[in-house]
């Protein structure tokens, strides 16, 4: 895979992650589980996984743009 591929995945990857970030799905719902309303699970579980993405990110990607003028890679 080139290496302009695997940049826009990880765009596509992040622009899903702050599409959902806000559970408007779930505005106006009452819903509990225990003790704590659902929006805020999803925050929970959201923050997670966006933690574990992040960490692949930092792994596989971290240098994509970073590099100035005059260095090779």
């Amino acid at each position: 895979m080139t290496r302009v591929r695997i940049d826009y995945r990880w765009v596509a990857v992040f622009a899903i992650l702050v599409t959902f970030a806000v559970p408007w799905f779930l505005w106006g719902d009452s819903g509990v589980f225990a003790g704590l309303p659902l929006w805020l699970w999803w925050h929970i579980g959201w923050m997670g996984l966006t933690a574990v993405v992040f960490h692949l990110f930092t792994r596989t990607a971290w240098d994509r743009g970073i590099v100035g003028e005059g260095e090779s890679r």
